[in-house]
């Protein structure tokens, strides 16, 4: 006769494999929420604004100096081209095709001008403090 140890340790019974499964299951989209939970944060920490009918929506930003803002071309058929020139700070995004996103870190203090090289009409005004 096998002792207890051997037939709780060495064999799986029946019942314990769905459970296994089941807890396989459960571990994994508790990871997918969480993982879910941690990318909104993120999203939600930042700045997002909109390239849509030529212009910059909102056309104006305050945020602290480290922030990122995401610039989202949400026009179907227009390519833009955002670009800064200031003695303290410089980006090309080069062009952004329709569905882009383009992050812009502000790592200085001061007043931006965002502009489209493509459309001279918009204009974002990034202040960082």
């Amino acid at each position: 006769m096998p002792n207890l140890r051997e037939s709780v340790i060495g064999r799986a019974s029946p019942r314990s494999a769905p459970r296994s499964v089941a807890g396989t299951a459960a571990a994994l989209i508790a990871g997918v929420l969480a993982g879910m939970a941690f990318v909104g944060r993120l999203e939600a920490s930042g700045h997002l604004v909109s390239q849509k009918g030529r212009a910059f929506q909102p056309n104006s930003l305050v945020v602290t100096r480290g922030d990122t803002i995401t610039i989202v071309n949400d026009d179907s058929d227009l390519l833009h081209h955002i670009y800064i020139e200031s003695d303290a700070f410089n980006f090309d995004s080069g062009d952004q095709v329709p569905g882009s996103r383009t992050p812009v870190t502000f790592e200085k203090n001061g007043t931006f001008l965002v502009l489209c090289g493509i459309h001279p009409k918009m204009k974002l005004i990034v202040r960082v403090n």
